[in-house]
């Protein structure tokens, strides 16, 4: 009889070893399909090859002593998509689909960040910029660990999500991401966060790049920049990087799944 085999790795991209043996046969996940309506295509999808990316959720872009809002920008729209967010996010994770959290959040020495965008952040060299202290409460602009860096208190962060800091308005360049998602055998990729036509934008963008699938979840994703912003997002995803959907289409597709073919999330 055969001794049971000890897992190596993490599913779906695990081994199963012992002394003898390295069975690299790497079986699949259970498949959980849905069928989701999004606004170009019906999609028929498999929840164990998602994830959610909810990016740049945090103080610096949201709340109204972060960066931005010290800078004169109305936060109002980044704080949309709390709601949305707190609804769709328990359900996914039901259903066994990975949240990842992905902040920008930069070194200490600011050693990978270029010229080029320490001057996004501080155009004149002498305004408040990236590490530099808030004057409402001298917390480090974009810094990893600082409050200007951590998520909302609004969005409620469970222990078996994951996190990543990322130090471009792409979330793929410089960052772990994914070689996390091709670990965890993630294919498809929901995207919600701020802000739509800039770090989203360019986070989805690369994902389709390197041959994700991408679904951008409109009531969940907001921009402070001006409408023709969110406009033409919007156009672009649907045109050429993937596809635009909703909360409540998700959430109806997997209550769908559950009761037409006996998805059990829990499982």
């Amino acid at each position: 009889m055969m001794k049971p085999l000890r897992t190596l790795g993490i599913p779906p991209n695990a081994w199963a070893v012992d002394a003898e043996v390295a069975d690299i046969t790497r079986p699949p996940l259970e498949p959980q399909s849905i069928i989701l309506p999004t606004e170009t295509k019906k999609l028929r999808l498999d929840l164990a090859k998602a994830a959610i990316l909810v990016i740049d959720m945090q103080n610096d872009f949201c709340h109204p002593d972060g960066w931005l809002a010290h800078i004169g920008i109305d936060v109002t729209p980044a704080q949309t998509p709390i709601n949305p967010l707190n609804t769709l996010l328990p359900e996914l994770r039901k259903a066994n689909v990975t949240v990842i959290w992905l902040n920008w959040g930069n070194r200490p020495d600011l050693l990978n960040i270029s010229a080029g965008l320490r001057h996004v952040y501080n155009p004149t060299g002498s305004s408040v910029g990236l590490g530099d202290p808030l004057p409402a409460n001298g917390a480090k602009v974009l810094m990893a660990g600082s409050w200007a860096a951590a998520v909302v208190d609004e969005l409620e962060q469970k222990p078996e999500d994951i996190r990543v800091n990322k130090y471009r308005m792409s979330g793929f360049w410089d960052t772990t991401l994914d070689s996390i998602l091709r670990n965890l055998g993630k294919t498809t990729l929901f995207f919600g966060g701020v802000n739509a036509d800039q770090c989203v934008m360019a986070t989805l963008q690369d994902a389709n790049f390197l041959g994700y699938d991408c679904i951008l979840v409109k009531d969940c994703t907001a921009t402070t920049s001006p409408e023709y912003c969110w406009q033409a997002t919007l156009y672009n995803v649907k045109q050429c990087f993937g596809f635009v959907t909703d909360s409540q289409a998700i959430l109806k597709a997997i209550t769908h799944s559950i009761l037409d073919f006996g998805l059990n999330p829990q499982q």
